[in-house]
């Protein structure tokens, strides 16, 4: 079998991956989440995030003006955060959190019987700034992010909702889009941590914070 290779320099591939991302789409998607899809596609080789992926009203104009005026985003695995520009987001003055690793959110999680990705949320609550959740991972991070939004004790600017798995993953999607705060989730079970990372960067790039 005879296998031809493209001739695509170093610095050409990701355009070119995008070109072909859109070449194999079945359908024109809408200008202003179109970046935002494409970019899980380029990231997972999955077409299937041309339509699971979800948007809220408006939600892309809402995170943009958020990320302009400093919005900070915190993740619910170090790997998400790794991804995440920092570059990009350092032009807006803001930063990435996680805290699933931090000693005191353990002996939360312990105490309570609960789940770090829960005791992470709740310590992600008590930051006086405009935050943007990317969950990727735990979608005990989702349930209690609807909790404190339900008891008035936090107003995201918007949740990245995209846990993968079987187990309540499908549930805590939902609740999401339950609340009226800013979302784009992935129906389903599909996503991850690269999954958030990437929407996160995409929002960042559309902002203008990649050269």
């Amino acid at each position: 079998m005879k296998v031809e290779l493209e001739n695509v320099k170093p610095m050409e591939i990701e355009k070119r991956s995008f070109e072909i991302i859109t070449e194999e789409l079945d359908r024109e998607l809408p200008a202003d989440v179109a970046p935002i899809i494409k970019r899980c596609i380029h990231t997972s080789a999955d077409f299937d995030y041309a339509k699971n992926l979800c948007f809220s009203d408006n939600v892309v104009e809402k995170a943009l003006r958020a990320l302009k005026n400093g919005a900070c985003i915190v993740t619910d695995t170090q790997m998400a955060k790794s991804g995440i520009n920092k570059t990009a987001l350092a032009k807006f003055g803001a930063e990435a959190y996680c805290f699933m690793s931090d000693e005191d959110v353990a002996e939360i999680a312990k105490k309570q019987g609960s789940t770090r990705a829960t005791a992470s949320m709740d310590k992600a609550a008590t930051l006086e700034k405009p935050l943007i959740f990317a969950i990727g991972n735990a979608p005990t991070a989702l349930v209690r992010l609807y909790e404190l939004i339900g008891e008035g004790r936090l107003k995201p600017e918007l949740i990245i909702g995209v846990p993968v798995g079987f187990v309540n993953v499908v549930q805590s999607k939902e609740l999401i889009m339950q609340t009226d705060v800013p979302y784009i989730v992935a129906r389903g079970r599909k996503g991850g941590s690269n999954i958030a990372a990437c929407i996160c960067n995409a929002l960042l790039y559309m902002a203008g914070g990649r050269e």
